[in-house]
């Protein structure tokens, strides 16, 4: 199954004042805002699609290293018309990084966003095209550089998976994951591994019983494990949709099936990926079900008894730089730690924290201790030279 919703050209830009962040998925991003009082808000559009510099910008921005912000757009561009990587200062400079169709091999139709690895190259995927000695059309796993040299690093097959519409993630091993929504050895789509070199590896073929068709992006979670969320199949014939964990050498438990019930109160269809909550809890949302309608939605969350644990805003930075620290009751702090090493902080609130790195850090995992124990970070911290 392949359903791309339809889509509003356009990049924008919106300033909001909050003191509390709840991210949340959907099909890019739901976020719940806490907000502490009424401030003014600036609305700023920066960039207006006219196809011949992209079109259908489906997929969220990432922000990189050198400040700008670098997306795709899923049709558009010259002179081929069949999508664009673009970079876009946060004042508006807008450049086309690269057009796709220049070659088979390049893909088409990048609809998920890009990922900026450590290596400070970006890597995304195409949801067709692929080596045309090979006679496919099931997309690719690319690899560009800030410059715009882009190299293919696979062309699915349909066998090994085909059609990846999730953005990819880059874990705590190096290497980047993903999921087709089709395809593999039983044909209901694949979670996969592929090495920044771009030595790919199958590491499940949904059986339909276990899920089928992932649509959204996977994400590592703070016990190392990755999860994510399939379109449809489940554990009966009635569910719509699955939630699974599936460890890094390729492990897959289902955790949950939806639409167990007559009309999906459970909800149904979570197109989404999703979002691990400093609590340790897991939300997402489901395009479907929740109501006797059956077509309404529904907001959901998932425990599995991981606990709690902090993040930080930024996840790297050098000697001085600001770093915020996100989490759950951190008032009454009494130490914050860069992999042993101390720093000077600050409780600005109940859930966030901020600090410096501090003189003599170095990689490794950030510890705050509170009167309720010590939280550890759910990613390393890289100190920059």
């Amino acid at each position: 199954m392949n359903v791309i919703p339809q889509h509003r050209n356009g990049v924008l830009k919106i300033t909001l004042s909050t003191s509390s962040v709840l991210a949340m998925a959907t099909v890019l991003v739901l976020a719940v805002i806490t907000t502490q009082s009424a401030q003014a808000q600036t609305f700023t559009t920066l960039r207006k699609f006219d196809s011949s510099d992209g079109s259908g910008p489906f997929a969220g921005l990432v922000q990189a290293t050198d400040g700008n912000l670098y997306g795709t757009t899923e049709n558009g561009g010259l002179p081929y018309g069949v999508g664009t990587v673009f970079r876009i200062s946060p004042d508006g400079t807008f450049k086309t990084v690269y057009n796709f169709g220049a070659e088979d091999n390049t893909g088409y139709y990048p609809n998920a966003g890009l990922v900026q690895a450590t290596n400070g190259n970006f890597f995304g995927t195409t949801s067709s095209g692929g080596t045309p000695v090979m006679n496919t059309d099931y997309g690719t796993v690319f690899k560009i550089t800030p410059e715009g040299t882009l190299t293919t690093l696979h062309s699915f097959s349909h066998t090994d998976g085909g059609v990846p519409l999730g953005a990819l993630i880059q874990a705590s091993d190096g290497n980047l994951y993903g999921t087709t929504n089709e395809g593999g050895p039983n044909g209901y789509g694949t979670v996969f591994k592929i090495t920044l070199s771009g030595t790919l590896t199958t590491l499940n073929s949904f059986n339909n019983t276990d899920g089928a068709n992932p649509f959204g992006a996977l994400i590592q979670a703070s016990d190392g494990n990755l999860y994510g969320t399939t379109l449809e199949g489940g554990s009966s014939t009635n569910s719509d949709g699955t939630i699974f964990k599936i460890t890094t050498g390729g492990t897959l438990t289902s955790l949950y099936s939806f639409c167990l019930q007559t009309h999906c109160p459970d909800g149904d269809l979570p197109y989404a990926g999703l979002v691990q909550d400093t609590n340790g809890n897991f939300y997402g949302t489901t395009d479907g079900g929740g109501s006797t309608k059956g077509s309404d939605g529904t907001v959901f969350s998932l425990s599995v008894d991981l606990g709690p644990f902090v993040e930080t805003q930024t996840t790297s930075g050098k000697v001085g730089a600001a770093v915020k620290i996100l989490g759950n009751d951190l008032t009454g702090a009494t130490s914050v730690t860069f992999n042993g090493t101390a720093a000077t902080f600050t409780v600005v609130s109940t859930s966030e924290i901020t600090t410096e790195v501090p003189t003599g850090a170095t990689t490794g995992f950030i510890e705050v201790a509170t009167p309720g124990g010590t939280l550890n970070s759910n990613k390393s911290f890289t100190v920059k030279p």
